[in-house]
């Protein structure tokens, strides 16, 4: 997962609840609630108005190492202290980062790193793209052996370069509807964003006036193919369990009527819906630490038979979750992450792969080329065994 040591950890919701949900066809919108503010760490958003950015990822602006390539619509300014820290006013932050460019028709900006420290306490970030960056890094590197069956190409430069796909939240016209239709809560610092029923992202700010200055701009961020692709199903249902009106004979049982309601919907929401990301076990990197706050980006377990995400998160020192934002990755997605994660396991020697997959050695290249890594291999390798997989058909 890129800088620092990988540890593996449970994302524990701690200081959050969970209010009842709002329901846009198949969209659906939970939020989620902070009763306690400390008011000691805020977020403002930085916006960019290129069509592309490349972040260096080490060394100078333009040095020759390691780029990610991407539209990126926004940062993040993080800042905090021991006492209350302040929320930049977004006017202030349409200040130059990095170099910007024109390259005929594409504005383009070049930027440092993914995280950079501008003052004492400040912090520039790039959301989801902190996250992205680390997954795309995950075994990236060439095979450490110089195995006969790897390219000229893989065994000096890797996997460079290696490329994924999403979808911005613009694309689904009934997304910005949800969003403009949402009942923001007085205590809302996020959302938990549903469709058909599939959790598909996770957003969480620390302070409610931060999470109402960006609720809006959830539509510049990217997603998952399942934003369009679940676009035609059918309407879901509201949730929870209904009131019982035996119970109700005063005002006093009508608001306990209502809590209970309340309290069994997160609670179902909790363990039938979101159990698949909060909860579970991850395995995260840490990236920066600010005071008492420690910055992870972090990966579930890539099983493909599971659903998995990969973002990132604050937490403070007492374990309070502060900051979260997630990607739910698609089932190719996954299957090629898995992939990688068993070649590098078997230090990239395809019959050890191909015996811990339970396949054969033709089969395992099969997938390979399939899954898009088939420039790792030598071209008569590659058709070799296509060609007697062929004939075994």
């Amino acid at each position: 997962m890129g800088r620092g040591s990988s540890v593996n950890k449970r994302i524990i919701p701690k200081g959050l609840r969970l209010a009842p949900s709002q329901v846009f066809g198949n969209f659906r919108l939970v939020p989620i609630l902070r009763d306690t503010v400390r008011g000691d760490l805020r977020f403002t958003r930085r916006v960019y108005q290129d069509d592309l950015s490349i972040v260096s990822l080490g060394g100078g602006l333009m040095d020759s190492g390691l780029k990610y390539i991407s539209y990126i619509p926004h940062g993040l300014v993080m800042s905090w202290g021991n006492q209350q820290a302040e929320a930049i006013p977004e006017t202030k932050l349409f200040k130059s980062e990095g170099k910007a460019m024109q390259l005929g028709p594409v504005g383009l900006r070049v930027m440092h790193r993914m995280v950079r420290r501008e003052e004492r306490n400040r912090l520039r970030m790039l959301p989801l793209h902190l996250a992205m960056e680390g997954f795309l890094a995950l075994h990236f590197n060439a095979p450490e052996i110089a195995w006969s069956e790897y390219s000229r190409e893989a065994l000096s430069s890797g996997l460079s370069p290696r490329m994924e796909q999403s979808v911005p939240g613009w694309a689904s016209a009934a997304f910005s509807e949800a969003l403009r239709m949402f009942e923001l809560h007085e205590q809302q610092v996020g959302v938990l964003i549903f469709r058909a029923e599939l959790l598909l992202s996770a957003c969480i700010l620390s302070h409610p006036e931060d999470y109402r200055a960006m609720h809006r701009a959830l539509l510049e961020d990217f997603y998952g193919e399942l934003l369009l692709q679940y676009g035609f199903l059918e309407e879901v249902a509201p949730l929870g369990s209904s009131m019982e009106p035996h119970r109700v004979a005063s005002l006093a049982d009508l608001r306990g009527e209502v809590e209970r309601l309340r309290r069994e919907w997160a609670d179902f929401l909790q363990d039938a819906m979101v159990g698949g990301l909060l909860g579970t076990e991850v395995t995260a990197a840490p990236v920066y630490e600010a005071g008492e706050f420690q910055l992870e980006r972090f990966v579930t377990r890539l099983v493909p038979s599971e659903e998995n995400h990969l973002g990132e998160l604050i937490t403070r020192e007492d374990g309070e979750l502060e900051y979260l934002r997630t990607y739910r990755l698609s089932a190719a997605q996954t299957r090629r992450a898995y992939l990688l994660k068993q070649l590098a396991a078997a230090g990239w020697d395809l019959d050890s792969a191909a015996k811990n997959l339970r396949t054969s050695r033709d089969e395992l290249i099969v997938r390979m080329k399939n899954a898009g890594f088939g420039y790792l291999l030598k071209e008569h390798v590659l058709d070799e065994a296509v060609n007697r997989q062929h004939r075994r058909r």
